[in-house]
């Protein structure tokens, strides 16, 4: 009966290592992307508002029947 106990104790632990071991590594591995992607987030939009500042840039917003303008406080 003791030798049963104690591979099941073993298979147990083997098992539970192996899990908490996956678990971290796709942790790890979901933190890394999701920290590029917060970095390419944040490049992207400093060049938009880069981008934005630009003298030439007009600014749409879209009209009651659906059609985009420019913005009616660039005129005049």
């Amino acid at each position: 009966m003791s030798v049963i106990f104690w591979r099941f104790l073993i298979f147990a632990l083997i098992g539970a290592l192996v899990f908490f071991g996956a678990r971290r590594i796709w942790r790890d591995w979901t933190g890394q992307f999701k920290k590029l992607d917060e970095e390419d987030h944040q490049r992207v939009r400093k060049r938009d508002l880069k981008e934005r500042a630009r003298p030439d840039v007009i600014t749409l917003k879209r009209d009651n029947d659906g059609t985009f303008r420019p913005d009616d406080d660039r005129k005049g």
